[in-house]
C-alpha cells in the first residue's frame, strides 16, 4: 500500500485501463419440456462446501482505493458447519471502472485458491468425512466460466474431476440470460415449469474453447420458495442423470434464510463479511502507515474530494455502505 500510494503522490495516476471481456448474452427459446421434476430429499450422506469472497472499502479517492477482501468457506454436513477465511487487503491505482475491475479479478481468484486449498488439504474440512468423493459438492458462487479474466482456474475444475468431486456453479442474479424475446429467461422458464421443484438442463451446453465449462441450467430447489437461480453443471458431470445430481441441493436449500438458496452458500457469504469493529480496526493501522510515510494528509485531501455525497447520507467511512458497488 505504502509503495503503489507513495508512486502516486509523486508522479500521479498513468492513464488508460485494460478493457475486460464481460459476459456474454445468451439468448435461446424456452423449451418446456426441458424441464424435470427433482426429488425432494430430507437425508443426506455427503457434504457440501462453498467459498465466496467479500470485498469491502477502507478508503477511497477519485483515483485510488484500499480494500479488504475477504474470503470465506462453508462445510455443511447435516446439522455440522464448519467454517474459515483468510483476509488480505489491496490498494488499487486506477479510476472507478479499473477498480472494479480488478478487485472481480481478485475476488474470482481468491475463491479459486481457497477451494483449491481445500480439495488439497482434506482433513480441514467436513465435505471429505464421507467415503465416497462422489457425494461431496463443491459450490460456487457465479457462473461456469473457467480460465483467463474474470474467470476461476482451469486447475480447479481439473482437480473436482480428477476426484470425482461435483461442482456446480450457482449465480445469485444472471442478467445474461435471455430468452428468444430478450426477456429474462430465470423468469420465464419459471413460468413454464409444472412442478414445485425443478431444473430446466440444457440451457446451454458446455463450450470450454469460449470458457464456459459447464452446462447452463436453472434450477428451483425449494417447493415453498419463490426463486429460481442458475446452476452451471461441469461437462464432467453431464453424462449421469441431471436430476439425481441435483436433487440433494433440495435439502440444503429450505432454510426460511435461503429462500432456496443452498445454504452453505448463504452461509459462506455471511462469513465473507467482516465485522465493523474490525473493518474501524483495518481503517486506523492504515491510517497510522500513511501517517508515517508522510502521506496522510495529502491522500485526505483526496478523499474529501470525492466523500461529499457520503457525508449528506451521513457517512463517515467509506465501508459503512452496505454494498461495495459503485464506491470505488
Amino acid at each position: 500500500m505504502e509503495t503503489k500510494l507513495q508512486v502516486y503522490v509523486e508522479k500521479g495516476r498513468i492513464p488508460g485501463s485494460v478493457a475486460v471481456r464481460e459476459e456474454p448474452v445468451i439468448s435461446t427459446r424456452t423449451d418446456a419440456s426441458l424441464v424435470k421434476p427433482l426429488k425432494k430429499i430430507s437425508n443426506f450422506l455427503g457434504g457440501f462446501v462453498a467459498v465466496d469472497c467479500s470485498t469491502r472499502t477502507l478508503k477511497r479517492a477519485n483515483n485510488w482505493g484500499i480494500y479488504l477482501m475477504r474470503a470465506a468457506y462453508a462445510a455443511v454436513k447435516g446439522r455440522d458447519v464448519d467454517w474459515d477465511y483468510r483476509e488480505r487487503i489491496y490498494t488499487v491505482v486506477g479510476d472507478a471502472y479499473g477498480r472494479s475491475n480488478f478487485l472481480k479479478d481478485i475476488r474470482i481468484e481468491l475463491e479459486s485458491q481457497m477451494a483449491l486449498d481445500l480439495l488439497q488439504n482434506k482433513k480441514d474440512s467436513l465435505y471429505y468425512d464421507h467415503t465416497d468423493s462422489r457425494s461431496s459438492y463443491l459450490l460456487l458462487d457465479g457462473g461456469g466460466y473457467f480460465g483467463g479474466e474474470r474467470k476461476f482456474r482451469v486447475s480447479l475444475y481439473n482437480k473436482c474431476e480428477k476426484e470425482e468431486v461435483n461442482l456446480l456453479a450457482i449465480s445469485k442474479n444472471s442478467p445474461s440470460l435471455h430468452d428468444e424475446k430478450g426477456r429474462d429467461f430465470l423468469a420465464t422458464a419459471s413460468s413454464v415449469a409444472k412442478y414445485d421443484i425443478w431444473v430446466y438442463h440444457p440451457v446451454k451446453k458446455a463450450e470450454k474453447d469460449k470458457s464456459l465449462y459447464g452446462d447452463i441450467s436453472v434450477v428451483k430447489l425449494c417447493q415453498e420458495g419463490s426463486h429460481v437461480f442458475r446452476c452451471d453443471i461441469m461437462e464432467y458431470l453431464t453424462n449421469q442423470e441431471i436430476t439425481g445430481l441435483l436433487s440433494p441441493l433440495t435439502c440444503i436449500s429450505e432454510d426460511p434464510r435461503c429462500v432456496g438458496y443452498p445454504i452453505s452458500l448463504l452461509l459462506a457469504h455471511e462469513f465473507s463479511a467482516p465485522s465493523d469493529s474490525m473493518l474501524l480496526s483495518y481503517y486506523d493501522h492504515i491510517e497510522e502507515t500513511m501517517r508515517n510515510a508522510g502521506l496522510l494528509e495529502t491522500l485526505r485531501r483526496e478523499e474529501l474530494s470525492c466523500s461529499f455525497a457520503d457525508e449528506l447520507h451521513g457517512i463517515r467511512h467509506a465501508f459503512e455502505w452496505e454494498f461495495w458497488d459503485g464506491q470505488f
